[in-house]
């Protein structure tokens, strides 16, 4: 029996077994992209130019500058849990008196080991 038939056979069902999964390849891909392009079309469009939000007449909303410090837990006898706090477990704050901030002195480097001059 001549064992060359048996040699090309079945290296030529391999070979069909690799054309057949890149054959299912393709379809998937190509399915995704269907799907895709179906989803795309039932999103909304992007705004037009004239619909985008515009700067309101008084100007654009400034931030606020302010000191805050916090309110002081209450204190007790027994151990508090979050729905207890004032706030429910969020941290209530208030307007502090304004304070300058603190500054590095002159001729400080501003950090260790930063490679300043070294000076203080």
């Amino acid at each position: 029996m001549n064992s060359t038939w048996t040699d090309i056979a079945a290296s030529s069902a391999s070979a069909m077994g690799l054309i057949a999964a890149g054959v299912v390849i393709v379809a998937l891909l190509l399915g995704a992209f269907v799907l895709g392009a179906r989803i795309r079309r039932r999103e909304p469009r992007p705004p037009r130019p004239e619909e985008q939000p515009r700067v309101p007449d008084e100007g654009p909303v400034r931030e606020v500058l302010e000191s805050r410090e916090p309110d002081e837990v209450p204190r007790g006898d027994t151990r508090l849990t979050p729905h207890e706090l004032p706030g429910h477990g969020n941290s209530p704050s208030r307007s502090a008196p304004s304070k300058p901030r603190p500054r590095w002195r002159e001729g400080g480097s501003g950090s260790f080991g930063s490679g300043g001059p070294g000076v203080g």
